[in-house]
């Protein structure tokens, strides 16, 4: 055959030489194409696998062995003084979830809230916010919406972990219910995140993650109020956790700037104010806290410029201001429940720009109590409290109010 058809042969080995080629190339493709194949999709999770809810409650009654109707805290309790009854303080349910590597989001409606003295028991949002991680471990992130304002290690600390049953007036004055529309830069590193996760898990009382250090711009008109004069104001924080033997301390600093403008239904009748009604408003302040191991310690002091009622010339006008705690607290854990008692003292000279006229404060207080932890779902707190409030505006003069009461607080956790 090979003599009738002389290239067969070379054909075969042209052929043969071809199939090896084939095989030579696909073998090592095959390889190539198996360490990049494809998984199978994986299913989508479901909204409520995405999705977590928990909250908490807290029901208040002020009034035990009260010896002056008349002492109030507009600010920090509204059921205090006269016709002031048992009271829901909170009640909260939190929706959080990560819906991406690089995104979260966090959204906390309150339905104890009050449209007026006789309106009680409205839902209103609290926090609306999402955060954006822009590299893999999320250190660096971006928060957005409205959120708690970092200020103040006190302020940010949340009230279902909070010791004693208010904030203090010296910070909290500069941040109603802690929290404004804006957008906020956080960093902290890894290893600081797990802490600060850590430090609420373990019931030590931290404030969550709000980095190591912390800028961003916000309205200033605080939360669920609209924005007055298109001037954001502009804030700063470092805050660092550190490990010590068996101790963690946490000291921090932090300050903000802007401008504050009074709404009118902020102003009484006849008071005189700036024609513009924009007020300097700035504050720095340090923070020291010694978690309890079981011995805790907490301290805040603040300085600044804001807008105060003055009696003297019946105006609102800019004033210094100055005030701040201490807190000295003892954790003890048991075999069923973890009590912690505390003390604490406060003092605040300064304006609340958040009251009517700027209402002008000075107050002294002291606060001994006791947490007591029955289990993870309920805890109660008892508190006996001295208090001086001198707070003056355009209808109230000359209004010392000195007094002494226990308050109890119940709390359900969920």
């Amino acid at each position: 055959m090979n003599t009738l058809f002389p290239s067969w042969g070379r054909t075969d080995s042209l052929l043969s030489g071809l199939l090896l080629c084939i095989f030579c190339f696909l073998l090592p493709a095959s390889a190539f194409l198996q360490e990049f194949k494809t998984e199978a999709p994986k299913p989508e999770k479901k909204w409520y696998e995405i999705i977590s809810l928990r909250g908490y409650a807290q029901v208040r009654y002020n009034r035990l062995l009260e010896s002056n109707p008349k002492l109030k805290c507009e600010q920090c309790d509204r059921s205090w003084g006269e016709n002031g009854g048992l009271f829901i303080r909170r009640a909260r349910l939190v929706f959080s979830g990560n819906i991406h590597k690089n995104v979260s989001f966090y959204i906390q409606p309150d339905f104890a809230s009050n449209a007026s003295s006789t309106n009680l028991h409205f839902g209103q949002i609290r926090d609306a916010y999402f955060d954006v991680g822009v590299d893999t471990k999320n250190e660096f992130r971006f928060r957005i919406g409205q959120s708690k304002v970092p200020y103040g290690f006190e302020n940010l600390q949340s009230s279902q972990n909070r010791l004693t049953l208010d904030r203090n007036d010296a910070l909290n004055s500069a941040v109603s219910n802690e929290r404004d529309l804006g957008i906020f830069f956080y960093y902290a590193p890894e290893s600081k995140r797990a802490l600060f996760a850590r430090l609420v898990k373990d019931g030590l009382k931290g404030s969550g993650d709000y980095g190591v250090f912390a800028f961003g711009a916000y309205n200033g008109q605080t939360a669920n109020r609209p924005e007055l004069n298109d001037k954001p104001h502009v804030v700063a924080r470092i805050s660092y956790p550190m490990e010590i033997g068996n101790q963690i301390i946490e000291p921090g600093i932090q300050a903000y700037t802007g401008q504050w403008k009074m709404a009118g239904d902020q102003i009484s009748n006849g008071v005189r104010i700036n024609g513009d009604r924009l007020y300097e408003d700035r504050r720095a302040a340090a923070s020291f806290i010694l978690y309890p191991k079981p011995l805790g310690f907490a301290a805040e002091y603040n300085i600044g410029r804001g807008p105060r009622y003055d009696k003297q010339t019946d105006s609102i006008s800019v004033s210094s201001l100055r005030g701040g705690y201490f807190l000295v607290s003892y954790k003890i854990d048991g075999a069923q429940r973890t009590v912690i008692p505390f003390l604490k003292y406060q003092y605040y000279n300064g304006g609340k720009k958040h009251e009517l006229d700027a209402r002008s404060y000075i107050v002294k207080e002291v606060e001994t109590g006791i947490e007591m932890q029955f289990s993870k779902a309920f805890e109660m707190v008892m508190v006996y409290t001295w208090s001086s409030r001198l707070f003056e505006d355009h209808i109230l003069r000359n209004n010392l109010q000195k007094g002494r009461l226990i308050r109890i607080q119940t709390q359900v956790n969920f």
